[in-house]
């Protein structure tokens, strides 16, 4: 029974409870929903004032960008509206000035007709002039040649004749003039030439001889490079070309030959020789051999520094050889490659004065003797070979003609060819260029003089250009022209086998006939 009545009561305040709470939670949540309602009012009112100020800011920003728009597109309406006015007023001007322009055509063309008429007028008074003029002069004419005897032609071709003689007299007097001051003026600007290139390039170069020395360790080894029954020795000289002088000289040996190129291969290869101290037949063909091959290598590293010195580029090896072997050639003491570079200077300073291509000169210059370096191994005279090397290793048409005519063997087609020559010339006769005393130059200008006049039918003889050309003035009684052509080549084998020369000579023989009359 207490049982129950507890589970009772425990109900009863239970259901108490839960009414009391459910009274309690009712009123809070009234409370709280009039709370959100409030709230939310508020809410909605700021959202509505919030969107009519941002709707207000909208429409000003609106009205501010369509005012902004209005603006820019009353300015640009403006200024089309001025362009037009521009093109307008351009338009009006050039519609004034057309008027302007087609009324001055129409005035000038009636000008013209005007003038045009005029003319016409003139020219049939003038016509008519004319006329009345030929027919006064025919009857002059008449008149004159009843009073002189002679026709109107004969007249005029007296007259003709007369003026034709003194405008003869005039052009020749004028000319003469001309000739005379250029003669003067050229002679002295030459002179200035020639003095200042000589100034500028002289120097002394005279280093010819016919033998070298090799020096020995001890006079044992001249016995070594004679070697048994003297085999050495001769194989040497076979191979060199070259004779081997083996005297009382202590501790050295002479080379001799008139070949400074071959003496050279000579003089190194005999040096390797007693240097290695093998001296044999077959070593010595060995060793002449690679220094052969040396030498040509050796010719070209001249070629090339000779050709730097002188400013040439562009050159065949070949050419550069032919360069390297004039190193080892001379001309009455004159070494002919240092020669060749004078007159490449020499060429160039003239040219250069003259206003004619500086390089263009040097090149044939430098190149003016290396036919030199192979005529003693070549038919013909070194101009010839010269010119014709020059030719097959693309040299040009000027420079092979200098090469060619600087001894006047051919014509000069350009000026650089004549200031070759004259630079030839120069760097060849200046003094201190050449060896050869003044006995022995006329000494050797008087044999060639004397075996030219030694021959039937000469009548004298000039040697000229330095001894390198004889001139032979024959009889033409005596001589005509084929013996002429014989006496030459008689003289030339004659001067080849009884004298001593550098280069060649050219013998030329002259044979003319002359008739002269006098009116007294």
């Amino acid at each position: 029974m207490e049982t129950t009545m507890i589970v009772i009561i425990a109900l009863i305040t239970g259901l108490v409870t839960f009414v009391i709470g459910w009274i309690m939670s009712k009123y809070i949540g009234q409370g709280k929903i009039a709370n959100a309602e409030k709230l939310a009012e508020k809410i909605v009112s700021e959202a509505e004032k919030e969107a009519r100020a941002i709707k207000k800011e909208k429409i000003l920003e609106a009205k501010d960008e369509a005012l902004r728009y209005k603006q820019n597109v009353d300015n640009e309406t403006k200024q089309k509206r001025n362009e037009l006015n521009k093109l307008e007023n351009k338009l009006s001007s050039r519609e004034r000035n057309l008027d302007r322009k087609h009324d001055l055509l129409i005035k000038q063309e009636e000008d013209l007709t005007a003038q045009a008429l005029d003319i016409k007028l003139r020219e049939e008074r003038i016509e008519k002039l004319q006329e009345e003029l030929s027919v006064k002069i025919e009857q002059q004419n008449r008149q004159l040649e009843k009073i002189s005897g002679i026709s109107n032609e004969e007249a005029r071709k007296i007259l003709m004749d007369n003026l034709l003689d003194k405008a003869k007299q005039d052009a020749a007097r004028e000319m003469k003039e001309i000739k005379d001051r250029a003669r003067q003026t050229a002679n002295r600007e030459a002179r200035e030439i020639i003095v200042q290139a000589i100034q500028r390039t002289a120097a002394d170069h005279s280093t010819e001889t016919t033998v070298s020395v090799v020096n020995l360790p001890n006079d044992e080894m001249k016995g070594r490079i004679i070697g048994r029954e003297g085999r050495n020795i001769r194989s040497f000289e076979q191979a060199t070309g070259i004779e081997v002088i083996v005297d009382d000289t202590p501790e050295a040996v002479v080379l001799s030959g008139f070949d400074p190129f071959r003496r050279e291969i000579a003089k190194i290869a005999l040096e390797k020789l007693v240097a290695d101290g093998r001296i044999h037949p077959a070593r010595i063909e060995d060793v002449v051999a690679k220094t052969t091959e040396e030498m040509e290598e050796k010719l070209i590293e001249i070629g090339d520094k000779a050709l730097f010195e002188a400013g040439v580029t562009d050159t065949h090896v070949e050419i550069k050889k032919l360069l390297g072997k004039l190193k080892y050639r001379t001309s009455y003491g004159q070494n002919n490659l240092q020669h060749a570079i004078e007159v490449s200077y020499l060429a160039a300073l003239m040219a250069t004065q003259l206003g004619l291509d500086g390089t263009l000169a040097k090149r044939a210059g430098l190149l003016h003797d290396i036919g030199k370096a192979i005529d003693r191994y070549t038919e013909g005279t070194h101009t010839q070979i010269g010119a014709e090397y020059a030719k097959k290793y693309g040299e040009g048409p000027v420079v092979v003609n200098a090469i060619a005519s600087h001894h006047e063997d051919v014509e000069a087609i350009s000026p650089i060819a004549v200031l070759v020559k004259a630079a030839d010339a120069i760097s060849g006769s200046r003094p201190g260029a050449r060896r050869e005393t003044l006995e022995t130059y006329i000494k050797r200008l008087e044999n060639l003089e004397t075996i030219a006049k030694s021959f039937i039918g000469v009548e004298t003889a000039y040697a000229i250009q330095a001894g390198r050309e004889i001139r032979v003035i024959v009889e033409h009684e005596k001589i005509d022209d084929a013996l002429a052509a014989q006496l030459s080549t008689d003289i030339a084998e004659r001067i080849q086998n009884e004298m001593e020369y550098p280069g060649q000579i050219k013998v030329t023989v002259i044979r003319e006939t002359r008739a002269i009359g006098y009116a007294k």
